[in-house]
């Protein structure tokens, strides 16, 4: 193989690398779906996982990752609140955007 080849063959592995072991959070957002995670998918996530993909949801859904709905508490909330929606749930591939977060992103 000539050095131009392993050059570049070196250069794609480094950045596949880099994508596949993820700057942090970013990464993992990018990633994640966010309020179309399936609750099949969603309930096998760790307790870190769900965080994250709650969190992008709520700032899907308010727009803004800077909003008061991805405060620890409202994500606390919300969390529950798909488990309930997710464990109950007779269709597995149902998103977690269809549980009801009534009095947790707008107050009843």
């Amino acid at each position: 193989m000539n050095m131009n080849k392993t050059g570049s063959i070196l250069l794609a592995a480094a950045a596949a690398a880099l994508l596949l072991g993820g700057c942090g959070e970013d990464a993992k957002k990018l990633v994640n779906k966010g309020g179309d995670t399936p609750c099949t998918e969603f309930l096998a996530q760790d307790a870190d996982k769900q965080r994250i993909t709650v969190t992008k949801f709520l700032e899907q859904e308010r727009g803004s990752t800077t909003s008061p709905a991805t405060d620890a508490t409202t994500v606390d909330a919300a969390i529950a609140s798909i488990k309930l929606m997710c464990t109950a749930q007779a269709n597995p591939s149902t998103p977690i955007s269809k549980a009801d977060l009534t009095g947790i992103l707008v107050p009843k």
